[in-house]
């Protein structure tokens, strides 16, 4: 039964990201064609925006060694399906460059310890790496993402002060990315300090058009947390099919939103996203059965489980 609400924007845009997100946190890696067929499903569900691999060394992250294979097999989804990849490093950017990728992602942290374990540097000196690939991207008429970690916790540090995360945030902007995704890698927040963050990301002339949200569902709160933001007006929001992903470096780091999940909410609310859930739902079972485990996602299980209206 769709019962809009009140202050809710009527069209959110999903930024998919179980391909990248999602199947780099796997123990086991996905044969190319899996990965290549899992995308393409995803954009037939109706899917506009997949993030699809990472050009980073195969040594970091095994399970996205493929990336220049890959890519090219997904150009025939053509222009109308946004394909971003991730780029740690100018090394990463050329690859992605080469193979014409047009929209770019930079991940950055708002934690020392983070950026420490995740990039090797502090927070500044990670942003010193990211100024070069910005620019260059930004000349090659790329779109830029930058991806902002540990916005709300942070596995060693704690809490991380509202101050700290825009200040970074901040920094992304000035270097040139287009888009800003805030991401609660550990699943800590609740929805009054995400709605905290945004009014003070506005405050210090960060408009909340560039914002976008990545939750992740360690204690259950990522549609609380989504349900904030949309209230606050952001309308770009992170999520993975069935639920699939995690994080390699922050253990505590449980699976993404689950875009069934989102998916199921935002038509409840009658906002619309421009995704099939019926088709959704088939694909996220259907990579599942390759993963040999159920899907995470309660909606996943629900419309499996029981025959529903698609």
């Amino acid at each position: 039964m769709v019962a809009p609400a009140e202050g809710l924007p009527t069209r959110v845009r999903i930024h998919e990201v179980g391909p990248r997100d999602g199947l780099q946190n796997e123990k086991s890696t996905v044969p190319t064609e899996i990965k290549a067929e899992f995308i393409h499903r995803l954009a037939r569900a109706g899917l506009t925006t997949i993030e699809a691999t990472s050009f980073v060394h195969p040594k970091w992250v095994p399970q996205l060694a493929d990336a220049e294979t890959l890519f090219p097999g997904l150009q025939d989804l053509g222009p109308a399906v946004h394909l971003p990849v991730l780029v740690p490093n100018e090394r990463g950017l050329d690859r992605a460059l080469a193979l014409g990728a047009s929209r770019i992602a930079v991940f950055a942290s708002a934690t020392e310890s983070f950026a420490k374990a995740n990039l090797n540097r502090t927070v500044a000196e990670s942003l010193a790496m990211f100024e070069p690939v910005v620019a260059r991207a930004k000349e090659a008429r790329s779109h830029v993402r930058g991806y902002l970690s540990m916005c709300f916790g942070d596995p060693w540090e704690g809490p991380v002060p509202v101050h700290q995360v825009v200040s970074v945030a901040k920094s992304l902007r000035e270097l040139g990315c287009d888009e800003l995704s805030l991401g609660d890698t550990i699943g800590v927040a609740t929805p009054g300090h995400v709605q905290t963050l945004l009014a003070e990301l506005n405050e210090e002339g960060v408009p909340t058009d560039v914002l976008g949200v990545h939750f992740h569902d360690t204690y259950g709160q990522a549609l609380a947390n989504t349900l904030a933001a949309l209230q606050h007006g952001v309308t770009t929001v992170d999520a993975s099919a069935g639920g699939l992903g995690g994080c390699p470096y922050a253990k505590s780091a449980t699976g993404n939103l689950a875009t069934e999940d989102l998916v199921w909410m935002l038509r409840g609310l009658g906002i619309e996203t421009g995704v099939d859930l019926g088709l959704l739902t088939d694909t996220s079972r259907w990579m599942a059965g390759h993963l040999g485990r159920p899907s995470p996602s309660r909606t996943v299980r629900a419309l499996s489980a029981t025959p529903q209206e698609q």
